[in-house]
């Protein structure tokens, strides 16, 4: 297999081909004066089965049509097997149309990447609300890895808690809250929302207490950080130690992280799907383990 970069995750796949015991294939990557890309596939891949990292951050757009001609282009070179991989998913969260002729972007992301010879797709804990297996949106074959045991494991070797639980901030984040309980061999729970009359809604742990017990806040997307400080002023009013955030996709947008640490978190942490200040996780050993078992 032979493993090429897109300007998003060059580094990243640099790590998966270590860890695989290859050599990142060259691409030649830059742009013409009026803002188009200039691309050349500087490896032979005739025959050949190729991975493609490239996440979607930041300039979802920019970054997804790199994709596209990387792909399209090794097809019309000969490239036996194209396998596309996405650690941050865009246009993920439009997985229906809620107003009339809105655009339901996760489809049109999928079609785009059949178009152009992918033959099987894969990306890490995709930001899905309404469909909870990614292969229904994909005509080939299409795997959704998890970053969460790596997040766990992360905190449990280098993180010091004492008498720890795991905390989702929600319903929706309870999957991850347990994965990650389930790694460091503690005690899940989420937070949930109880309406106390029509102008009150008291938010609070649904059956653990957290009072005098370090936390650790598992999640999948970090964007404004809106919902992690919530959750920090609910733990702190619970009587919460030391609150510790790990989440897989560190969007961070505008002061986000700033914005946490003030709210009382102690440490962030999250993985290289975004290349960020707190990026301390690499994606790399998940990803290559998923490519080893790839059957050409």
């Amino acid at each position: 297999m032979l493993i090429f970069g897109g300007s998003a995750s060059e580094v990243l796949a640099i790590d998966i081909a270590k860890i695989l015991g290859a050599a990142v294939s060259k691409l030649e990557i830059k742009r013409f004066p009026d803002g188009e890309k200039y691309l050349r596939v500087q490896q032979d891949v005739s025959g050949q089965c190729v991975a493609i990292i490239q996440s979607t951050f930041h300039h979802p757009d920019e970054y997804l049509f790199e994709y596209l001609l990387i792909a399209d282009s090794m097809r019309d070179l000969g490239a036996e097997k194209i396998i596309a991989v996405i650690p941050y998913l865009a246009y993920a969260r439009q997985d229906e149309r809620f107003n009339p002729g809105e655009a339901v972007t996760i489809e049109t992301v999928a079609k785009l990447v059949e178009s152009v010879g992918t033959n099987e797709f894969y990306t890490v804990n995709a930001h899905l609300h309404r469909i909870n297996d990614i292969s229904r949106i994909f005509s080939i074959q299409a795997h959704n890895l998890s970053a969460v045991p790596l997040l766990a494991e992360y905190i449990s070797r280098n993180i010091e808690l004492d008498n720890p639980v795991v905390i989702g901030p929600d319903e929706e984040s309870e999957q991850w809250a347990a994965a990650a309980a389930r790694v460091l061999g503690v005690d899940f729970d989420v937070l949930e929302k109880k309406r106390i009359n029509a102008e009150r809604v008291e938010i609070k742990t649904r059956r653990l207490n957290v009072k005098n017990r370090d936390v650790a806040v598992i999640d999948d997307i970090i964007s404004t950080g809106g919902t992690i400080v919530e959750t920090v002023k609910v733990l702190r009013r619970e009587g919460a130690r030391k609150i510790v955030v790990g989440c897989i996709h560190p969007v961070l947008a505008g002061n986000a992280l700033a914005r946490l640490y003030e709210s009382g978190v102690d440490i962030v942490l999250g993985t290289d799907s975004i290349p960020s200040p707190i990026s301390r996780v690499s994606l790399a050993p998940t990803i290559a383990s998923a490519l080893r078992k790839v059957k050409e």
